[in-house]
């Protein structure tokens, strides 16, 4: 009897925990906001809700938004651009730079900008660790140097 008490309590204390750090991760509206079928929200937390910020920084441009009119990577300014060394090097600038002014939740461990069979499609790789509890996570985030 005291085994099953004491499994029962470690998951118990697991799962309190996993709800700590999603609710300390935050919590928030899922992305696209599409309703569902009873057309309600999609309400996202944790690691997921710090991988669509993430997305979000990515897809957002300088200027979108008129009362943060600084947020955002800025990504835009490399369509039409060769899909060279040089081009790549710029894109893991910005990124870089923006996930570390615009998301606290976690530290970028490294950003690479890798070519495809496809020349006009980059993968944007991000190794990032949440800050929190220093769990590592990988994102992908293909991008169209050329309009498809």
């Amino acid at each position: 009897m005291s085994s099953l008490f004491a499994t029962s309590s470690a998951a118990l204390a697991a799962e309190a925990a996993q709800t700590e750090r999603h609710r300390r991760l935050g919590q928030g509206w899922g992305q696209p906001l599409t309703p569902d079928a009873q057309g309600r929200l999609p309400v996202v937390s944790g690691p997921e809700k710090v991988r669509q910020a993430i997305f979000t920084i990515l897809d957002t441009e300088p200027g979108e938004r008129v009362m943060r009119a600084d947020f955002g990577c800025g990504l835009r300014r490399f369509l039409m651009q060769p899909n060279n060394p040089g081009t790549r090097a710029g894109i893991e600038r910005v990124v870089t730079q923006a996930l570390v002014r615009w998301e606290p939740r976690i530290r970028v461990i490294e950003v690479q900008v890798l070519s495809t069979d496809d020349p006009a499609l980059v993968h944007i790789d991000l190794h990032y660790a949440h800050v929190l509890d220093g769990r590592q996570d990988v994102l992908v985030y293909p991008f169209y140097l050329e309009q498809r």
